[in-house]
């Protein structure tokens, strides 16, 4: 017998029972008028994930579990149509984890929690007809869930057309034990709800897990993934189906909201047999392409600016413009995010600003087609300078007035924003954070940092696909001159960022081994790089840390980004040994 199964590739927010609800109903209705008998949402579709500390409060779950009500209610009229949906629960009543028997009691921080779990519930005809519970809690990286949930080491397993269906959760497909819990119940095919957030190369981590997993159990695989931005994760969708031998059958597009469906006959897919919501089928849909690395970071990059913007209200957004290329990148994401008449650039020159830069950012303002406005900081920073000169007398100038300079524009952007209402994006890089090539509350002052996991390398390589890619409207929106020039902040006479810095390509191999791989020292220098700089950049890591802890969040692209995945101390005397 043929069952379609629908993949229901959604966007959702956190805490927006109702906007989230509306989301899995429409596609639900969509899965229904497509002949499909099965719809999958990802985890935890049905509050946003994550919730985070929202899960220690116990009106969440009375919110979550209304909204699971409301949900099945809504879906009873698609007769016969299967939902998995995933959600956070409350229950106290679960057996060996039965909890303390309060719904409404105070959930303790710091206890580990026996009764809310991150479960997934099977809705059929306007009921709850049954509901797995998560077994393999992560808690590396970006991940915390044994903070709020308990595991239930139970497998979830039902029937529909004559084949066992088992759910497993995210994680748990990560290791052995659930999916062959699973199969040991009967399952004969394993749907796999996930939260699972982008990263470089996540999506070939991905297959690799699963394939795994179907060499142990022999069982073909549904992985729903959910897509979209949530403060600094953003989750690639990529949604796909393998075949009992590890085969992809068919594979969604990566950060595109949509509703997939795929034919199984017997338990086993059937290739070509994918179509999109929209209307579109037939064989041409059944596998979306690859992606370049490129193109997934600038996607992940417009998906976070856009997704930040919107789901926190924000009017637009405010850049400020220096002729760089680090403020060239933010804005053209910005652009193609929010579209140009939600962005403004303003450029703020100095003594020290090359007319080429005032050249160049008034060009890309031009090309990509967004207000731009000249503040001149000089006179600003003679009042500084000459408020300042009693106290200053007989010292030479030095990072101080230039970070007064930074600070002066950081000012002016955040009166715009809390003029206009609308967010600053800040346009430091991973590299500046790294070292802290930045100024505290000048160059670091805003409300969402886009490319602070973008290494400045990568900066450069994101510019060139902008640039080139087709798939945009307009090509080369950023002046050839800014990927050519000697990068400078601009803050004093004939200065490059090289004065101060390791050349770029050095710097972030350095910063790559020690930060993101956790190489020692010594094996960074046997890796080629000299001693000196090795020591150099992984001190100026060490001792900027109070920089980063102040600096506004920002979207995360490697697998380890400053801030969540980066735990280390700002009061610290230790020092890695070099052998």
């Amino acid at each position: 017998m043929k069952t379609r199964i629908a993949l229901a590739q959604i966007n959702v927010t956190v805490g927006d029972f109702a906007g989230n609800v509306a989301k899995i109903v429409a596609a639900a209705r969509d899965a229904h008028n497509a002949g499909a008998k099965l719809l999958v949402a990802p985890e935890l579709a049905l509050s946003g994930y994550p919730p985070e500390d929202l899960l220690l409060r116990p009106a969440f779950y009375t919110a979550s579990a209304a909204a699971l009500r409301d949900l099945a209610a809504q879906i009873e009229p698609l007769a016969g149509l299967h939902v998995i949906v995933g959600h956070p629960l409350r229950d106290s009543a679960n057996g060996a984890n039965q909890g303390h028997g309060n719904a409404n009691a105070p959930i303790e921080r710091g206890v580990p929690p026996v009764d809310t779990f991150n479960a997934a519930s099977l809705l059929v005809d306007g009921r709850i007809v049954g509901t797995y519970r998560k077994q393999d809690l992560p808690n590396t990286e970006v991940f915390d869930e044994k903070r709020y949930f308990a595991s239930d080491p139970q497998p979830f397993v039902f029937e529909l057309d004559g084949v066992k269906y088992g759910v497993v959760i995210c994680e748990d497909a990560w290791h052995a034990s659930a999916a062959q819990m699973a199969k040991a119940a009967g399952a004969q095919v394993l749907l796999i709800p996930n939260g699972s957030p982008f990263h470089l190369n996540k999506e070939a981590v991905r297959f690799d897990i699963l394939r795994a997993r179907i060499r142990e159990t022999g069982l073909p695989m549904v992985y729903v993934n959910m897509v979209g931005a949530q403060d600094e994760l953003v989750f690639d969708g990529g949604s796909f189906v393998l075949d009992a031998h590890g085969e992809l059958v068919a594979k969604m597009p990566q950060f595109e909201e949509t509703t997939a469906f795929v034919e199984f006959e017997n338990g086993a897919p059937v290739r070509n047999q994918t179509s999109a919501a929209n209307g579109s089928s037939g064989a041409d849909h059944a596998i979306a392409p690859e992606l370049t690395l490129e193109a997934q970071v600038y996607a992940a990059l417009v998906m976070g600016v856009r997704d930040y913007v919107d789901k926190n209200g924000f009017p637009g957004a405010l850049i400020g413009l220096s002729g760089g290329v680090d403020s060239a990148l933010v804005l053209a994401v910005a652009c193609d995010a929010l579209g140009a008449d939600r962005v403004r650039a303003v450029m703020m020159p100095s003594r020290y600003t090359a007319d080429i830069s005032t050249t160049d950012a008034a060009d890309m303002a031009r090309r990509v087609g967004v207000r731009y406005d000249e503040i001149a900081i000089a006179p600003m920073f003679d009042a500084f300078r000459n408020s300042l000169a009693q106290e200053f007398a007989g010292r030479p100038e030095d990072a101080t007035e230039e970070n007064i300079q930074a600070r002066i524009r950081g000012t002016l952007l955040m009166a715009l924003s809390n003029k206009f209402g609308s967010i600053v994006l800040t346009t430091g890089n991973k590299s500046e954070m790294a070292v802290g090539y930045c100024t505290l509350y000048g160059d670091m002052a805003g409300g969402f940092a886009v490319i602070k996991d973008i290494a400045k390398t990568l900066v450069y390589r994101l510019c060139h696909y902008r640039n080139q890619a087709s798939t945009f409207e307009r090509q080369n929106v950023i002046p050839e001159r800014i990927l050519t020039r000697a990068p400078s902040a601009e803050l004093r006479e004939n200065q490059t960022d090289q004065d101060s810095l390791p050349p770029y390509d050095v710097l972030d191999a350095i910063m790559r081994m020690y930060m993101e791989e956790d190489r020692s020292l010594a094996e960074i220098i046997a890796a080629g790089y000299a001693a000196e700089d090795v020591k150099r950049v992984t001190r100026l890591i060490k001792i900027n840390e109070y920089k980063r802890r102040q600096a506004p969040i920002g979207i995360r692209v490697t697998h380890r980004a400053f801030g969540r995945d980066w735990r280390y101390p700002i009061t610290s005397r230790y020092t890695e040994p070099v052998e």
